[in-house]
């Protein structure tokens, strides 16, 4: 039975990579993804540790964004790094709960090398990663949390041209005595038939 709890989807990534990190906290939060990004969902005053700590452990998922200076850099992300994985033990084997993200071309590190990584920089990348969040909002019973990818935008509908105005709401103004005319209005066009007896 689904319930509309939305996926819960932590985003570890380095400082640096933050501007396109936001780009991709904005697709999965307009997709129904309750993803959790520091800068939006921390409130100031906080212990950001703790917090932090708090979010990895309430997750359904980890995408862990990676880029070469990511993953060269020391530092907090390591650390976030070795809590996803030491969540993903406790997950049943075959579970979709880490998933490395590339923004660029680079390396995997080698304690996420067991794991199939998503390239978000190459074509059709973003519809890859929904369709493993779909999955694991389908296995936790949340798939109805998550829109759809569409191919693409539905176009607006078309306003009718003039031409096609419904000839109702056309105004005539006719001059002179139109007694005995007939006149008859179709399609745009009025003709005025003069009968002389």
């Amino acid at each position: 039975m689904s319930n509309s709890i939305p996926l819960k989807v932590f985003l570890c990534h380095s400082s640096s990579d933050k501007p396109a990190v936001r780009k991709e906290y904005k697709f999965l939060v307009e997709r129904g993804v309750d993803a959790w990004l520091d800068e939006e969902k921390l409130i100031p005053g906080q212990n950001w540790d703790y917090e932090i700590k708090k979010a990895l452990d309430a997750s359904d998922m980890i995408v862990i964004f990676l880029t070469k200076a990511s993953v060269e850099k020391e530092g907090y992300v390591q650390r976030e790094v070795k809590i996803a994985l030491n969540e993903a033990m406790e997950k049943p084997d075959g579970t979709i709960f880490i998933i490395p993200a590339k923004l660029e071309e680079c390396e995997l590190p080698r304690s996420l090398s067991k794991y199939h990584a998503v390239d978000l920089f190459r074509e059709g990348g973003r519809e890859k990663l929904m369709q493993a969040i779909q999955l694991r909002a389908d296995n936790l019973g949340k798939k109805e949390s998550i829109k759809k990818l569409e191919d693409k935008p539905k176009k607006p509908k078309k306003e009718h041209s003039s031409s096609q105005k419904d000839s109702s709401n056309i105004n005539i103004s006719i001059g002179g005595n139109v007694s005995g005319s007939n006149i008859v209005v179709g399609n745009g066009n009025v003709v005025n038939n003069d009968d002389d007896e």
